[in-house]
């Protein structure tokens, strides 16, 4: 375990512009923890009286159907709020799992909405928070539907994790973060064949390079065109 200064907070896009008293308040109550790839802090339907945020790394938001495979619904990075559907007293109804080795800020959920209480900018971020995730998930369902080609939806998926995760090279983005085809899969909620079969044709068509699970995006403008063409 380790403290957080009022700076870190202040970097957190969670806590963008709440007043000094409320980061005074969440520095104090706030703990933070470090995570290894694997690890859970939650799974569906375990009762959770816990707001977690990402402070570093990354984690993976998922779904198991019925045959026990998961379907990744989200990735959140640095300063996302991971389980702002809690202030709602109902048990978690996801998993989450560490991508990637994490620091995670946690805090007792009855202390945060209090601290919500007194500062209408916070309670503001959180529903934003929440907003972001619903319009995501609008999105997913449209990509979901059985007549867009898996190609194309592979690289949608790829777009986007290159706009949120990527850093510029010499010969386009590199997504940062080790991607396996099975975590694609998962991402999907398709199989791994599929998805290699997809992964293939992106590659053919030199959208981007893949090599030791990190993928770059040779032109984000190029992948966009590939997956809104009809």
């Amino acid at each position: 375990m380790k403290n957080i200064s009022e700076e870190q907070l202040e970097e957190l896009e969670i806590f963008n512009s709440v007043s000094k008293s409320s980061l005074i308040k969440l520095k104090d109550f706030g703990e933070v923890k470090k995570y290894q790839p694997g690890n859970h802090l939650f799974r569906d339907k375990e009762e959770v009286s816990t707001l977690y945020v990402v402070l570093s790394g990354s984690i993976s938001l998922y779904k198991l159907n019925e045959n026990g495979n998961k379907r990744v619904i989200f990735i959140l990075g640095r300063g996302k709020m991971i389980n702002d559907v809690i202030i709602q007293d109902l048990p978690s109804s996801i998993n989450c799992e560490i991508f990637e080795e994490s620091y995670i800020l946690s805090y007792d959920k009855y202390t945060f909405l209090k601290i919500m209480e007194d500062d209408f900018i916070l309670t503001k971020n959180v529903m934003f928070s929440l907003a972001m995730k619903v319009r995501r998930l609008y999105r997913q369902l449209k990509n979901a539907t059985g007549v867009v080609r898996m190609e194309k939806k592979l690289a949608a998926k790829l777009w986007k994790l290159s706009r949120d995760y990527g850093v510029k090279c010499e010969d386009g983005v590199t997504i940062n973060m080790n991607i396996s085809v099975t975590y694609l899969a998962d991402l999907l909620g398709s199989k791994r064949e599929t998805v290699s079969r997809s992964l293939k044709i992106l590659l053919d068509n030199k959208l981007i390079k893949y090599e030791n699970k990190k993928i770059k995006v040779i032109d984000q403008d190029k992948l966009s065109k590939f997956f809104k063409a009809p």
